[in-house]
């Protein structure tokens, strides 16, 4: 069914539907333009009383994990999957908004996107229930309210609403209760200031409760990037069974002659931050060890969240002692390691090891793995951009190693890889090659 700006549908009553994904669809002329779908779990009053409760790809799982954020397949962009069996009494509405990344800055407009959709589904029978087309009566907005799941009765509606906002998140942010921070993550902020709504957003119906104001709440801070990648990694750790586990985590930096705009552009420095966060939560300590490597290779100190923000400015660019931008050799790095943890800092703790590679790692680093097999080191080799990975793309067939320590995933544009896909396919073998390496007693069971 086809709804109209301003309709409202009944979701459960009369229906046998306990959860409901919301699929999101746009098409736009510019590749350069982000994109992006949220949702905001209100209380009674119309706002957000947590900031948990902002739901997106940085903060993509409720707490009680009863909204979830995913990249959408079959032609959809983004989804939200709603289990209204887990949602808690207090919260009253679901705004569900599609907002354009930095618009404000980079001058895109909603006149820019077409065709923008939210296709409403029953979960488990993945049924399309309605479809809602909007945006055609927009332009200048950065920001869209796209409609609003409410409680009725004791049952839910749907409300197809359509505004648009300008300012972008950050006046959605706003407007639902939260606070910008002025100098914060690009996760949370699309704007660098909140804006006022380009239209008041009005009760499509007598049953649809109106907003009260919220000029006068308390604000709030949005969680920082580096609190919202540990939750996610928290919420990885529990899907794979590795809540509880202790391990000491390291990562490995290509600085060769084809790293160089990376560098330069804030990808390697994203990566810091983001292999902090699995750190964080596997680390005593809280401490991410570091090297870096092209024909020579350099042990860093150790970077942790007190001092992350300009890290590989400071510690890699910065260094006039560090060898930069020649060839790769990943040999002579990858002993260091092994001599880090098996003979300076010897532990029982196991040894969780990300090794980033933008292609034509030396054939002799297979020795090194197999050689290294019998320690207490599990090597996570995460391949980047387009060149050749032969080698790497040879692990699982190397036989003759008393376990299988080491894994690799290819990711072409690591900077576009969404926070729960990464940790989702770093922490894939590592609690295979934990289980194994008990068994064999490389590691203390």
């Amino acid at each position: 069914m086809q709804l109209l700006k301003g309709q409202k549908v009944d979701i459960t009553k009369g229906n046998n539907i306990s959860d409901i994904t919301f699929s999101f669809g746009w098409t736009t002329t510019n590749a350069q333009m982000g994109i992006d779908a949220a949702a905001f779990l209100l209380s009674e009053r119309g706002i957000c009383e947590r900031d948990e409760d902002f739901i997106f790809y940085g903060n993509p799982v409720s707490q009680d994990g009863a909204v979830t954020h995913a990249a959408a397949a079959q032609g959809d962009k983004e989804s939200l999957t709603v289990f209204l069996s887990r949602l808690p009494q207090q919260i009253a509405r679901i705004a569900l908004t599609l907002t354009i990344y930095e618009g404000e800055q980079l001058n895109h407009r909603m006149k820019d996107v077409s065709g923008p959709y939210v296709r409403l589904q029953n979960r488990q029978g993945g049924e399309e229930l309605y479809r809602f087309d909007y945006g055609s009566d927009l332009t200048e907005e950065t920001a869209i309210v796209v409609g609003e799941l409410y409680r009725h009765n004791g049952e839910w509606k749907f409300s197809a609403v359509g505004s648009g906002f300008n300012g972008g998140l950050a006046a959605l942010c706003v407007h639902y209760g939260l606070e910008v921070e002025g100098t914060g993550s690009a996760e949370v902020a699309a704007a660098a200031e909140a804006a006022v709504p380009a239209e008041p957003q009005q009760a499509a119906a007598t049953d649809l409760p109106a907003v009260p104001p919220v000029e006068a709440e308390p604000a709030k801070n949005v969680l920082s990037s580096i609190d919202l990648r540990k939750r996610i990694v928290q919420f990885t750790l529990e899907k794979k069974q590795l809540t509880g586990v202790r391990a000491r985590v390291g990562i490995v930096l290509d600085i060769s002659g084809s790293m160089r705009n990376l560098y330069a552009a804030g990808v390697v420095q994203e990566v810091v931050e983001r292999i902090l966060a699995v750190a964080a939560k596997f680390d005593d300590n809280g401490s991410l060890d570091v090297w870096v490597y092209d024909n020579e290779f350099s042990r860093l100190p150790s970077v942790t969240e007190r001092d992350f923000g300009q890290y590989v400015k400071t510690q890699i660019l910065n260094n006039r002692s560090i060898h930069k931008f020649g060839r790769n050799n990943e040999p002579p790095v990858m002993e260091d390691v092994i001599r880090k943890y098996t003979k300076e800092d010897q532990e029982d703790t196991p040894v969780f090891i990300i090794f980033i590679n933008d292609g034509g790692v030396l054939k002799l680093t297979r020795k090194v793995i197999m050689k290294a097999a019998v320690q207490p080191i599990f090597w996570q080799f995460v391949g980047i951009g387009y060149s050749d990975f032969e080698v790497l793309e040879g692990l699982d067939n190397m036989s003759g190693r008393i376990v299988d320590n080491a894994d690799f995933v290819h990711l072409d544009r690591i900077e576009q890889v969404s926070d729960e896909e990464l940790y989702d396919k770093l922490l894939n073998e590592f609690p295979h090659w934990l289980k194994a390496a008990k068994e064999k007693g490389i590691i203390r069971a």
